[in-house]
């Protein structure tokens, strides 16, 4: 998040391809949750993040695979800065901040908004 605005980032794979919606991916070996959010979140928009608190989690079903996905909270690094400008990369089609007025209007991976408005974000 920054101020009224969501980091969003346009799946260029499967799960959900094409569709919108939060930057993430797996933890690597050794690797602690945070540092995998700022690694994820840096190779798919190349925005430095500083994380924060666990929002939630959600358990995502892809044919037979299954899959449980931590959320947290994250604001660019060095506040009071403007944010770095996203650029995609990794596996993101594109990316974007997004006011969150328009979030709903977005093609969103299936569970997105339901989990964004059951945890306060929109």
């Amino acid at each position: 998040m920054d101020g009224g605005r969501l980091l969003m980032v346009k799946r260029g794979h499967e799960p959900s391809s094409g569709l919108w919606s939060i930057p993430g991916g797996h933890v690597e070996a050794g690797e602690t949750l945070e540092e995998a959010v700022r690694r994820e979140t840096e190779e798919e928009t190349g925005v430095t993040v500083e994380v924060g608190q666990l929002v939630g989690y959600a358990l995502l079903c892809h044919g037979s695979r299954h899959f449980v996905t931590l959320d947290f909270s994250a604001v660019p690094a060095g506040q009071g800065e403007r944010p770095e400008a996203p650029r995609a990369g990794d596996d993101a089609a594109a990316v974007r901040w997004v006011p969150l007025e328009e979030v709903r209007g977005l093609d969103l991976a299936p569970g997105l908004a339901d989990f964004l408005v059951d945890h306060g974000v929109l």
